[in-house]
């Protein structure tokens, strides 16, 4: 097999036809359909249902690997091309909504500053649906929920953030600054969806603390369940770096104090080696969180994540 046979297997997945492959690929029709046939005739499998244009299983899982050989590809050109004094080539980096309000704009500007050869793309996105964007090698690291167990991936803790209620004021949990958990559960409640590792903790607390949560409605999408409750229609439990200081709106933030934490971490693929730009990005991803540790409300220091230090000179 060779590299066209692949890309043309993984371009007839990704547009769903041979000829949008073809289109896709800058070529004719028939040179993604010889490619492919090729292909399927040196691994003794059907991989395209030519009835419908879809991948069959076999299909599917080649092009797991032909991504993963791609990223490869892409990592040893930009390796090689950053072997001087600059580097340069792209990097996707995925990180989920709420930490990207903040952590996004300033990883931006440092990337721009320090980098500026450096092409980077943000995937804006849940834990779930960056988890196997991770996998097939779409993306080179991400920032996202934890705990999270998968002998994929390698772990790196960054930073525990508070968890707090958000509550319209004429909600009865806005009359105080600071509620218990079990008082919370007494109403129903804006939450996130089981199975997420931010709900799954919420419940595991309330089941210690005697008590069960009742959904309001379920959210899968943290900003948005942030920006429900800003607007008024029922009290959310959240991570503190889910409170822009300039949302508007009539609620009040409200300290929940028997509520540990959230953790956040970075996961990469365990195998293969991260590019030298991913290298870089995912060096200025560590110098910002840990200029923002020290300033940032409601974001706490682990233990094996960055440090507090002092933000460089020029940077927001």
């Amino acid at each position: 097999m060779d590299l066209r046979q692949l890309s043309a297997l993984v371009a007839v997945h990704d547009n769903g036809s041979f000829s949008a492959a073809a289109r896709a690929l800058h070529t004719v029709q028939s040179n993604v359909s010889t490619h492919v046939a090729r292909l399927e005739k040196e691994l003794g499998a059907t991989l395209v249902d030519r009835s419908n244009g879809q991948l069959t299983e076999e299909g599917l899982a080649v092009v797991d690997r032909s991504r993963r050989v791609q990223a490869e590809l892409e990592a040893i050109a930009a390796d090689v091309a950053s072997m001087g004094d600059v580097v340069s080539g792209s990097v996707r980096v995925g990180v989920i909504g709420t930490v990207g309000r903040w952590l996004v704009p300033r990883l931006v500007d440092a990337v721009h500053r320090e980098h500026p050869l450096v092409r980077l793309a943000i995937i804006d996105a849940t834990t779930s649906v960056l988890l196997p964007q991770l996998h097939a090698g779409d993306i080179d690291f991400a920032i996202v929920n934890v705990p999270l167990v998968d002998a994929e991936v390698v772990l790196e803790p960054l930073f525990a953030e508070d968890r707090v209620l958000v509550a319209p004021s004429a909600h009865p949990l806005a009359a105080a600054d600071h509620v218990s958990l079990a008082e919370a559960a007494e109403h129903d409640l804006l939450l996130s969806l089981p199975g997420t590792s931010f709900r799954d903790e919420l419940d595991t607390a309330a089941r210690a603390a005697g008590v069960e949560l009742t959904p309001q409605i379920e959210v899968d999408g943290m900003r948005l369940l942030a920006s429900l409750a800003f607007q008024g229609f029922g009290a959310a439990i959240i991570p503190s770096g889910a409170v822009p200081s300039y949302v508007g709106g009539d609620w009040r933030l409200v300290h929940i104090d028997d509520l540990t934490p959230r953790s956040v971490g970075l996961i990469r693929r365990a195998r293969g080696r991260p590019s030298m730009p991913a290298r870089a990005v995912h060096e200025e991803t560590l110098r910002v969180i840990a200029e923002q540790l020290g300033s940032r409300e409601g974001i706490h220091p682990v233990s094996g994540g960055p440090q507090p230090i002092a933000p460089r000179p020029g940077a927001a």
